[in-house]
């Protein structure tokens, strides 16, 4: 009879299903729902780039570095795992010594290259 509509029953299905949905709920259902996909589409990954920027952050945070040995390790550790320094008062110990811009001088010594 008709062999086209036997080959392409799923075809005829779903333009039957589309014909019947577009007067029933109208153009404006189409564009919600079409505009809504684009938007999820398009935020999910600026989500999931934020989460994370935010977890690379918080990761970054808790690191410490050891002044004698110059090893990284997580701020878990109270004492360094490579030479047992104490990391509890780096951070004190590192503003107590900074001056103020203004107040210090750096010697340079000039020498002639010849």
């Amino acid at each position: 009879m008709f062999p086209f509509i036997k080959m392409k029953k799923n075809l005829v299905t779903y333009s039957l299903i589309f014909l019947l949905i577009l007067p029933i709920f109208g153009f404006k259902f189409l564009f919600s729902l079409f505009g809504n996909l684009l938007l999820l589409l398009i935020l999910i990954p600026i989500l999931i780039f934020l989460i994370a920027l935010i977890g690379f952050n918080y990761f970054t945070s808790s690191l410490k570095t050891c002044d004698k040995c110059g090893s990284v390790t997580l701020g878990v550790n109270s004492n360094c795992m490579n030479c047992g320094a104490d990391l509890e008062n780096i951070n004190a110990k590192n503003f107590e010594n900074l001056n103020k811009p203004s107040e210090t001088t750096i010697e340079i010594k000039a020498e002639e290259v010849k």
